[in-house]
């Protein structure tokens, strides 16, 4: 619960500090006075957002700090799923910064605002009239139910079991989005394939090739060049081997006089050797030579295949095209593969949609378990509070399984005997709202574990004897839930432990609210001005003191 709450430089609140009691604290103030302030201050330890347009003084930062006895609460693991150390005295802070930087802290470790929201959800409860409307919402009435069910645990179950079946459900939308773009192009890539795989790449090797195929194009030009040098070499008039033949007769003759004329004869000898084997090469290989016409022919088609398949596909070599056909096969064997994965898909999805279906009749079974109570509960409370003929229908429909449950609720209301119930956003008015929102506030507050809970205005639209009875209806609330309640009914001021009391201050240049907690005396006051006006008759007074007495 609220142990202490600390508000500075927000709006028209200069600094405000209440340690509330642990029960029922009311709120009172004229019109304007900064009550909803408050809240909304309040609303920003719950993680709403905010910016410099809250701050009453420019040049400094704003602060709201709240301190919450948690010893009576189950928490600590919601610590734990946050990563935050948990202590049974917690305090959140937010402050805005001039700048306009907004930085949140809990027990004065630095959190985001989803992790304030997350705790700040846990912590506090703010019903306001934006609430009363939300009451006509089909979300807000499914989680009543839930709430009301205490089904959190068959929820964590259908959630997960509806993330596998949507999971599920994605996978296969996606192979068959995939199947269906493979089918548009299986024709074409299998005619790609088909024709790169006719092309007989696999150990081609395009330069060797083009080198060859030069060399056989030009056969008669090195076959005339080789028996040329041959005949160069082998003129009966000037043959080499023949000059080579005398020089080498001429230095055996004085090789015997001296070591370098021997050596010289060697190395003349040497070339004669090598004059000779070089003539039988050349004689060889001019012998062998003879344009092969078919090869010529099977080189120049293949090449062709190739450089029209690189140009096709804007390739540089063979490498580059016997890649693409690898891919292209993966392409063309996916396609043949994927209706047997499609079928594994749409298997797990059946699979899945039957788990859902069944963690989703779980679910629809906890909520169909609870209506009638719902019904009974709140009609017996309207009835109380002086709407004997109203009544409360609770209206389970089945729908396709979504992120919730396969089910939708509806809150049917009359406020009229005899006149059929229809959906409450149509028929119930803002007072008749009020009452059947307090009726299921009072009804869930026995259901769930938030320490504080605040009401503003809950009360609107009501007097007399029922205003009583709403009276009383909080003070039982507030002793099981710290309960702050912002009002303008003297019954409802008069039912609190603690009262708190908001006025303007415009005693400087600028108004500014301020909060006072109220005495004894100050309340009787107070409320006999809420009876009587800011003047109030003995009479007013005498039903102030009578008011408080019957509390």
């Amino acid at each position: 619960m609220l142990t202490h709450l600390l508000i500075k430089n927000y709006a028209l609140i200069r600094q405000l500090e209440i340690g509330p009691s642990a029960h029922l604290n009311i709120i009172t103030g004229e019109t304007g006075a900064g009550k909803s302030i408050m809240l909304g201050a309040i609303g920003m330890l719950l993680g709403e957002r905010a910016d410099t347009k809250v701050l009453l003084d420019s040049g400094e930062k704003c602060v709201v700090e709240g301190s919450f006895n948690l010893a009576e609460y189950d928490l600590q693991p919601l610590f734990e799923q946050v990563e935050l150390d948990f202590d049974q005295t917690c305090t959140v802070r937010r402050e805005i910064s001039p700048a306009g930087k907004s930085r949140a802290f809990i027990n004065d470790t630095p959190v985001t605002l989803d992790v304030l929201r997350s705790v700040g959800g846990r912590l506090m409860d703010i019903h306001s009239q934006h609430d009363t409307l939300r009451l006509g919402a089909d979300d807000f009435q499914l989680q009543i139910v839930d709430i009301f069910a205490a089904n959190q645990r068959q929820q964590q179950i259908y959630r997960a079991a509806y993330r596998t079946y949507r999971q599920a459900e994605l996978h296969c939308q996606r192979l068959l989005k995939e199947a269906a773009e493979a089918r548009k192009e299986l024709d074409y890539n299998s005619y790609l394939l088909d024709e790169l795989n006719k092309a007989e790449l696999d150990g081609l090797h395009q330069e060797e090739m083009e080198l060859e195929l030069e060399r056989l194009e030009n056969m008669e030009l090195i076959k005339a060049s080789l028996n040329l040098a041959l005949q160069s070499l082998n003129t009966e008039e000037q043959s080499t081997e023949s000059t080579l033949r005398n020089a080498l007769g001429e230095l055996r003759k004085i090789t015997a006089f001296a070591a370098n004329y021997q050596a010289l004869f060697a190395r003349v000898d040497s070339l004669f050797i090598e004059l000779r084997d070089i003539n039988n090469e050349l004689a060889d290989e001019e012998g062998r030579l003879f344009f092969d016409d078919e090869k010529a022919y099977q080189l120049r088609t293949q090449l062709d295949r190739i450089y029209t398949l690189q140009k096709k596909h804007l390739k540089d070599s063979v490498a580059d095209l016997v890649a693409l056909r690898g891919q292209l096969a993966l392409k063309v064997g996916r396609m043949l593969n994927l209706d047997e994965e499609i079928a594994e898909a749409q298997a797990a999805q059946a699979q899945a949609l039957l788990v859902l279906r069944a963690e989703a009749t779980s679910l629809r079974e906890s909520r169909q378990a609870v209506t009638n109570q719902i019904e009974e509960a709140t009609n017996e409370l309207l009835w109380e509070l002086g709407m004997p003929d109203a009544r409360l229908s609770v209206e389970l429909a089945a729908v396709t399984p979504g992120p919730s449950g396969a089910d939708t609720v509806a809150f049917l209301f009359s406020a009229n005997k005899g006149v059929k119930p229809e959906p409450l956003k149509s028929v119930a008015s803002g007072g008749e709202f009020s009452r059947l929102m307090l009726c299921i506030k009072y009804i869930l507050a026995g259901k769930t574990a938030l320490p504080t809970i605040i009401f503003d205005e809950i009360d609107t639209g009501i007097s007399g004897e029922i205003a009583i009875k709403v009276s009383r209806m909080l003070r039982e609330m507030s002793k099981r839930h710290q309960l702050f309640v912002i009002s303008h009914l003297p019954q409802t001021a008069a039912n609190g432990d603690c009262h708190y009391f908001v006025y303007k201050d415009n005693s400087a240049e600028r108004a500014i609210s301020r909060i006072k907690k109220l005495t004894k005396e100050e309340r009787i006051s107070e409320i006999a001005q809420m009876i009587g006006g800011a003047n109030p008759s003995v009479t007013a007074v005498k039903n102030a003191k009578e008011l408080l007495a019957m509390y």
